[in-house]
C-alpha cells in the first residue's frame, strides 16, 4: 500500500482526496469528467490487473463539480482470480489519501418491474448470496465488522436529495451478490426474491465491507441493465449489459455532480 500510496501522490499531489468513486461495468466514461491525473493500475503495486470488457483500469485523481475525488475506473471481481478481497489495497489507499466516504456503482440486473432496465436503483442495504467475504484470512478482530448500517442513511439521503432535485427516480432496494461470472438462473433468481432481494449483480458487496473495515461511510447505486433471469425475455449478456449501461449513466452522472455540487457548495 505504502509504494502505490507513494507513487500516487508524486503523480497527483498530497492534497487530501474528500470522496471516492468506484465505477461499475459501461460506466468508465465518467472518470473522464474529472479534472486531474490518471494513473493507470499497472503502474500502482497491489492494484489488481482487471479483465473485463467495458472497464477503464485507471485511478483518476482530481477536481469533480469543486469535490476532489479519487474515481476508480475499474474493480476485479471475484469471478476473475478467485480473490473476493481484490479491491482491499485500493480501498486502503483510498482511506490513507483521506476520504471519508466512498460511493460505489454497478450494472446490475431488476427483479422489480417498477425498476425497469435504464433505470436506477440506490442500495438500503445488501444480501451476500455468495456467502464470501473479503475478510477471511484478517488476524486481527477488526475483522468483525458491524454491518447494520452499512450503506450509509446520510449519504443515501443526499443522493436521494440530488436525484429529486435532478427530476430523476432514485427508488431505494435491496442489491443480492452472486459470485458469477455465469449468469443467475431462474430458480435463482425466485430464491433470492424470497430472500428480499430487489437486484443482483456480481460485485459491490466485498467493496463496501473492505470499505467499512477501513472506516469509510459507504453508498451504492445500481445501474439496471437488464430484467433478471425469468423475468423478461430478454437475452441476457455481457455485451447486453455493456450496451445498456450508458442508459442509466447519463442520469447517474447528474446525480453524482448535483451531490457533489451540493458538497463543495
Amino acid at each position: 500500500m505504502d509504494d502505490a500510496l507513494e507513487i500516487i501522490r508524486s503523480r497527483a499531489g498530497t492534497a487530501p482526496v474528500h470522496l471516492g468513486l468506484i465505477l461499475g461495468s459501461g460506466l468508465g466514461h465518467l472518470a473522464g469528467a474529472v479534472k486531474g491525473v490518471s494513473v493507470p493500475y499497472a503502474d500502482l503495486p497491489g492494484f489488481p490487473h482487471i479483465g473485463v470488457s467495458g472497464h477503464n483500469p485507471n485511478l483518476v485523481i482530481g477536481d469533480l463539480e469543486g469535490v476532489r475525488v479519487a474515481v476508480f475506473g475499474a474493480r476485479e471481481h471475484y469471478y476473475e482470480n478467485g480473490n473476493p478481497a481484490a479491491m482491499r489495497v485500493p480501498l486502503q489507499v483510498l482511506r490513507a489519501l483521506g476520504a471519508e466516504a466512498l460511493i460505489a456503482t454497478n450494472a446490475a440486473g431488476s427483479m422489480r418491474p417498477d425498476i425497469p432496465p435504464g433505470d436506477l436503483m440506490l442500495l438500503s442495504d445488501h444480501i451476500n448470496f455468495s456467502g464470501l467475504n473479503p475478510l477471511i484470512g484478517e488476524k486481527t478482530d477488526a475483522r468483525f465488522v458491524p454491518m447494520t448500517a452499512a450503506h450509509d442513511p446520510d449519504l443515501r439521503a443526499g443522493l436521494k436529495a440530488a436525484a429529486l432535485a435532478e427530476g430523476i427516480a432514485l427508488p431505494e432496494g435491496v442489491y443480492t451478490w452472486y459470485s458469477g461470472p455465469s449468469f443467475e438462473t431462474p430458480a435463482e433468481i425466485r430464491a433470492i426474491k424470497i430472500l428480499g432481494g430487489d437486484a443482483v449483480g456480481m460485485s459491490t458487496v466485498p467493496e463496501v465491507i473492505l470499505a467499512r473495515f477501513f472506516g469509510l461511510r459507504v453508498a451504492a447505486i445500481s445501474v439496471i441493465t437488464n430484467m433478471a433471469a425469468g423475468m423478461s425475455a430478454e437475452n441476457i449478456s455481457h455485451e447486453h449489459t455493456k450496451a445498456m449501461a450508458p442508459l442509466g449513466a447519463a442520469k447517474l452522472e447528474r446525480i453524482l455532480r448535483r451531490y457533489l455540487r451540493g458538497l463543495a457548495g
